[in-house]
């Protein structure tokens, strides 16, 4: 009964699997949003991989965007695209 109550008490929540394009980073990432980025990327419940294309060329060269837990999530641009994947962790 109290691995039950504790269990309940301290949910632990999922972790994010996020993959970027390092073509789509190359093109929208700024100097001013690598050292964010940095610090959303270690936070222990991200997992994340940069592949050097994810094949999805036409979003890619219109906005910034990444796949989380296998859906894409865009942005007007690398900062919008941080501020969605900060509100993901929440």
């Amino acid at each position: 009964m109290m691995k039950t109550f504790l269990s309940k008490m301290f949910i632990t929540k999922d972790k994010i699997q996020i993959e970027f394009c390092q073509n789509n980073l190359d093109r929208f990432l700024t100097e001013q949003t690598i050292a964010e980025y940095g610090k959303l990327l270690a936070t222990p419940r991200i997992q994340h991989k940069e592949y050097e294309c994810l094949s999805e060329c036409k979003l890619c060269k219109e906005t910034a965007y990444a796949k989380v837990n296998g859906r894409i999530m865009r942005g007007k641009d690398s900062l919008d695209l941080l501020h969605q994947l900060q509100e993901v962790l929440k």
